[in-house]
């Protein structure tokens, strides 16, 4: 009878930590899965942003021979930018301090300016010409 017992109980500790253990994988699906939902918006909206800034020497080259861009131009802006934004995400989700977030984005800001100027003149290099 206590043999019996005994595998009775057994079995149910059995079957509840499976249980315990399938339902913690379905939390942790839910967090991840809502993890994917926000970085899609942020993805989105780096997208829109990085589309937007993209349109600004679209619509002057409709208004003004001074602004000829090339296909090959919008590729690379729009990637650094594209880029940067990504980057500024995955690294600020990371960090907590405020602080430390506005500097992240004032060094990664100030890389994309000079990466930009320096493709478009070539203030230290030839890279622009």
């Amino acid at each position: 009878m206590f043999i019996v017992l005994h595998q009775f109980l057994y079995n149910i500790k059995i079957k509840a930590s499976k249980r315990s253990f399938l339902f913690g994988r379905i939390k942790n699906m839910k967090t991840t899965s809502t993890n994917n939902l926000i970085l899609n918006n942020h993805i989105i909206r780096i997208a829109l942003g990085t589309a937007f800034i993209l349109m600004i020497p679209l619509v002057m080259m409709q208004f003004s021979s001074e602004v000829d861009w090339k296909l090959a131009d919008f590729i690379v802006i729009g990637t650094l930018l594209f880029g940067s934004g990504i980057l500024y995400e995955l690294i600020a989700s990371k960090v907590r301090n405020k602080n430390h977030r506005i500097s992240i984005g004032i060094a990664i800001a100030a890389a994309v300016l000079y990466i930009w100027a320096e493709l478009a003149v070539g203030i230290f290099t030839t890279l622009g010409s």
